[in-house]
Parts: C-alpha cells; structure tokens; sequence
C-alpha cells in the first residue's frame, strides 16, 4: 500500500497518538462457542487496517462487535476515546459496507448515495453537495440517472462505498467487499479503493479471507485464527517474518520442515532436519535451546536451482516431479530422497522460453540461512 509523503510517520508508529480505535480483552461466544476470544487490538487514525483469516476464526464476528450489530460478552470497544458499550450501530461513528453491497434497486444511484443523509434529515443543498463529491470520488457521476441494475458490479460495488463515505464517517468497516467481483477486476479495484482511501483520509477496517487481497491493499494486517489474533504487523512483516507456523502457511506459500536444534554457530542455528534428510542453517537471534524442537520456513521464491557442483550451505537435491506454468512464473514440485515435497517458483523472464526444468529432472536447490524462517511455535 502506498504510504505518502516518505517524511511523514505512519501512523501506528506515531506511539504519542491515541489509537481512533481501542479493542480491549473482547470475547464473544455463541451457543457456548467461543467466536471471538480475548481480542486485544489498536487501530490509528487514516489506517487501511484489514482482519484476515480463515472461515470461522472471528473476523467478521469482530467487525460486527465494531458495529455494534453484536455485543462483546467480555471486555470493551472504544472509538474516538469513547467506550461504544450499549451504543446502537445508527449512533457510532462508523458506516459499514456489506459484501452484497445492499442497494435499493428501484433508486438511482444518486437516491442511493442520498439516501443515508436524508435519513439524518440534513439540508437539501448539503446533500445535493455531499452526493456530487462522492460520485466524483468515485468516478460515477455520468451514471447518476441509472438504476443499479444498469451498473457492472464493480460500479455498483463503488456505489456502496460512496453511500457509506457520503456520511463522513471516523470509520468504515468493510466485510469482504471485492469477493463478488472477478479476478481482473478485483485486482483493479483494490487499488482504487486504496486510493479513495488515502484521498478521504478516513480509517478502513476491512474483513476478507483472500491473503493477497489483504497484502495489496493493508497498511497493517491482524491475522486471526480460531478466534485469536496470532500476529499484527505490516504485510511485509507478515510475510518475511511469520511469528507462527499457522501464519508462515496462511500468508502466501511456504515450505514448512520439522527439525530440532544442533548448536548455534554465530548468529544462526544448525537444525537437523530428517524430512529433509539434512542440516539446515537459518540466521536467528533468539536463544533456543540444543535439542529444541522447531520448524523452519522457506517462501518458494528464495529456492534457487543451482549447479549440482555448487558449495555451500542448505543444498538438497531431488526430482522435478510437478510443473505449474502460470505465465509470469513458474511453479517446480521436487520431490527429495526422503519423500518430501519441495516447492519452487522460479520466474519466467524471457518471452516464449520454455520452462527451464522439465520432469522427472535431478535438480539441486538451495537458499541462504537469511531466507529461513525459525518457528517456535
């Protein structure tokens, strides 16, 4: 996501600032189930902040905690300094947008955009206002006269994020809001929904389970499983440095092999590995003690195929058993002595060049200890 002016702090670094949004020890059960378990969570002003996860791990419980549309069993939501308990959805200073989008389909789109401000019976002139502004974000005004069922769906996807900004709310809550539009246009219209964002300067708070969609568009991401957040951080955080294993495989593709510690050797740790049937070393600055069980992480596009005479440290040799073709890279399975499955991305740089492995090919892989990840737990 872009971040603006490289002279001005982002904003959950700016610690002399109270958050816009404080959750504190939130739980919420259903039937005796927990949904939702001891949520702790800050949310800065002028944030992209998105909630990612499986179905079932609580995000849209959360966001709807947020709302006000369910109430926390435990703990509490603060929005702008002020505790929303007992506060209705329709008095907080938060709109919130549907993954069906919920348009009246017998009103234009402008009625649509207005229909929120005249709800709050304000001025005919302030609305006619407010609306023009928000077809103008949006880049709908020609389409102001027609019916949703005369808009694509990422028009009408745009609609609903002009009717619920119209109000100028602190916060906009977004629950899956690209999931009804195609590949091509999902990846379009993430960009111009960041790009809204940061023009409005208003703080989005955002549920998908699509992991991509969440690093393209977010300034920070929660990764949330069985109702707990397990790591918060900025993508490249999460990606580069998992805290989990849950979070290595939820975000992007992985590598995940067992091992236990040898020793350290300077500022990283010999691990033997027996799927891998070798010694792995992986730079980590934390004492884990000899013996210690773990895991290491390697992201398929560290993997480098090189020579077979090749030195060095984290070798493994094996068998192109899989090929994925998938235009701007190409995906390897090799399969290792050991039974293991290793999963390469190499990327296509040449125009109508052949794959440069083909199968049943002995190949040699190999990545340097920084591009491991050591995972405790």
């Amino acid at each position: 996501m872009s971040t603006g002016a490289d002279s001005q702090p982002r904003p959950w670094d700016a610690s002399d600032r109270a958050p816009l949004v404080r959750i504190e020890d939130v739980s919420r059960a259903f039937d005796g189930v927990l949904a939702v378990v001891d949520v702790s969570l800050d949310v800065h002003e002028g944030e992209f902040f998105t909630l990612v996860g499986a179905s079932g791990s609580g995000k849209t419980t959360l966001l709807r905690v947020l709302a006000g549309f369910e109430r926390a069993d435990r703990g509490r939501v603060l929005i702008g300094g002020a505790d929303m308990a007992g506060v209705p959805p329709y008095a907080r200073p938060v709109n919130m947008m549907f993954q069906s989008y919920a348009l009246f389909p017998h009103m234009t789109v402008e009625d649509n955009v207005a229909f929120g401000l005249k709800q709050e019976n304000l001025p005919r002139a302030e609305i006619r206002a407010r609306v023009t502004e928000m077809l103008d974000l949006v880049r709908l005004a020609a389409f102001a006269r027609r019916t949703p069922d005369q808009l694509s769906g990422g028009q009408r996807q745009r609609v609903a994020l002009a009717r619920s900004l119209a109000k100028h709310p602190k916060l906009l809550l977004l629950d899956e809001p690209l999931a009804a539009l195609d590949r091509k246009l999902r990846e379009e219209t993430q960009f111009e929904l960041v790009n809204i964002q940061e023009r409005v300067g208003i703080t989005f708070i955002m549920v998908t389970h699509d992991q991509d969609e969440a690093m393209t568009m977010s300034s920070r991401i929660a990764v949330m499983d069985h109702g707990r957040i397990l790591q918060v951080g900025p993508p490249a955080t999460i990606y580069e440095a998992p805290a989990t294993r849950f979070v290595a495989e939820f975000i992007g593709a992985a590598n995940v092999v067992e091992g236990r510690v040898l020793r350290r050797e300077g500022d990283a740790l010999v691990i033997r590995s027996e799927p891998c049937g070798a010694d792995l070393v992986a730079r980590h600055a934390d004492d884990v003690p000899r013996d210690a069980a773990v895991a290491v992480a390697i992201r398929p596009e560290k993997i480098a195929v090189v020579p077979a005479t090749n030195a060095g440290l984290n070798r493994l040799t094996g068998t192109v058993s899989e090929i994925g073709y998938l235009g701007g890279v190409s995906i390897y399975h090799v399969r290792l002595a050991t039974g293991l499955t290793v999963r390469v991305q190499i990327t296509n740089q040449a125009r109508l060049s052949a794959p440069p492995l083909t199968w049943g090919e002995k190949v040699t892989l190999a990545w340097p200890p920084e591009a491991a990840v050591v995972l405790t737990r």
